[in-house]
């Protein structure tokens, strides 16, 4: 290294003596190092020459340190995932509530509920349609439903869906409407129904355990790009949105339960 920089002091100064006109002038602001070869006499540099090459390199330098200094203040800043994470955990959560309301208004219990009859499909020609599309289902008391049609026509089709679903009810038909009287539970099928509640709750809570795990998946591939504390609260959030949908879950079972015990 320092043989190279003998040598470009040697060049620049052969330079710079025959530009600045220092040949025939007073030698005394030069100075001189001593050569590589022995047998050379000392190359002279004016302190001119030395003056620029330092100026050089204090401007690099100050050059370099305000770049790294502009970079220094770069902050990025990071979007929360927290409130787009939830809002997906949330609605597939959603979904499973959903599903186990339906299932539970399938079942049949002693009390006379208009709900009871959505899920029938009624068949009129090519057409497949819910009941609660094609009439309208009212609570006469306690143990009597009212079905009326819209159109007074596809009322055989409603008695015959009605007659074919497990729901073991036997309309009458009372003018342009339908008359179901609901029949007391047995104890066997009230045990029968309250396993079909049990299981239709646990389906939901399963159904909210996978939108909880694929929430927790999306977190961890979060962990290069922000920091733990942040990552932890979004867990955190999650588990706590989980316990209040199987919660959810668990009262309409609950409930279900408490109406076909009835």
């Amino acid at each position: 290294m320092a043989i190279f920089l003998r040598r470009a002091f040697s060049y620049r100064n052969a330079l710079l003596l025959r530009s600045s006109g220092l040949y025939g002038h007073d030698l005394s602001q030069l100075i001189s190092f001593p050569s590589c070869d022995s047998e050379s006499p000392p190359r002279v540099f004016p302190l001119r020459a030395l003056d620029f090459l330092g100026e050089s390199r204090r401007g690099y330098a100050k050059g370099r340190k305000s770049r790294d200094e502009s970079a220094g203040n770069t902050v990025e800043f990071l979007p929360d995932m927290g409130p787009t994470i939830k809002d997906n955990a949330s609605s597939q959560m959603d979904a499973a509530i959903s599903a186990l309301s339906g299932e539970l208004s399938k079942l049949r219990t002693g009390r006379a509920s208009s709900g009871m009859l959505d899920h029938i499909i009624v068949e009129t020609g090519d057409v497949k349609l819910p009941l609660n599309q094609i009439a309208v289902v009212s609570v006469m008391d306690s143990k009597t439903l009212s079905i009326n049609p819209f159109d007074p026509t596809v009322l055989k089709h409603i008695e015959k869906a009605i007659v074919s679903s497990p729901l073991g009810l036997n309309p009458k038909v009372d003018g342009d409407r339908l008359i179901a009287v609901i029949p007391p539970l047995t104890k066997e099928h009230i045990q029968a129904v309250c396993r079909v509640v049990t299981k239709s709750c646990e389906d939901s809570r399963q159904s909210i355990r996978r939108a909880r795990q694929k929430a927790m998946d999306t977190i961890k591939k979060l962990q290069s790009t922000y920091p733990k504390d942040d990552l932890k609260r979004m867990e955190k959030e999650v588990d706590e949105l989980t316990k209040k949908y199987i919660k959810t879950a668990e009262d309409l079972s609950k409930a279900k339960e408490k109406e076909i015990s009835s």
